[in-house]
């Protein structure tokens, strides 16, 4: 898989890093700034991870595996929507990692998914996802609260 075609999203948050973790293993919180998407998952290494919701209009019932867990640093998981209309096979996943860093004041996120099918599609999953990681931000800050809405 070509490096370009793995979608980036960064962002600093002016929050403590065992805020921000928080933020991304409560359900709750994730349905706040993730799209009203609900999460459940078992937040262990091999553990199963299921989104469900809608989006633009279409209800989804997205699932894959948690691949790394490293609490307060870094997690790793596996992703397949069959919005995508590819088969549920391994090849069709994408990997999510999300790892977190922190300067003591901020709390720096980098988040990478791979095996976008084209540039068109790296660039949409990196706009959502930029999108994602800047409603975590309000939501975290305190700034304009998060609406909830499906795009």
């Amino acid at each position: 898989m070509s490096d370009r075609l793995i979608a980036r999203a960064f962002i600093s948050v002016n929050a403590p890093d065992h805020r921000v973790w928080e933020a991304l293993v409560d359900p709750a919180a994730i349905k706040l700034y993730m799209f009203g998407t609900q999460v459940t998952a078992d937040w262990r290494e091999g553990g199963a991870i299921a989104w469900k919701g809608e989006w633009q209009g279409n209800t989804y019932e997205d699932h894959g595996r948690i691949l790394q867990f490293q609490p307060g640093r870094l997690i790793e998981y596996s992703h397949y929507s069959p919005l995508s209309g590819a088969p549920d096979v391994p090849e069709n996943y994408h990997t999510v990692k999300i790892e977190l860093s922190s300067d003591g004041v901020n709390t720096h996120l980098s988040l990478r998914q791979d095996n976008n099918a084209s540039e068109a599609e790296r660039l949409h999953s990196e706009q959502n996802w930029q999108m994602m990681l800047e409603k975590l931000k309000e939501y975290l800050e305190g700034n304009n609260p998060v609406k909830h809405s499906t795009f």
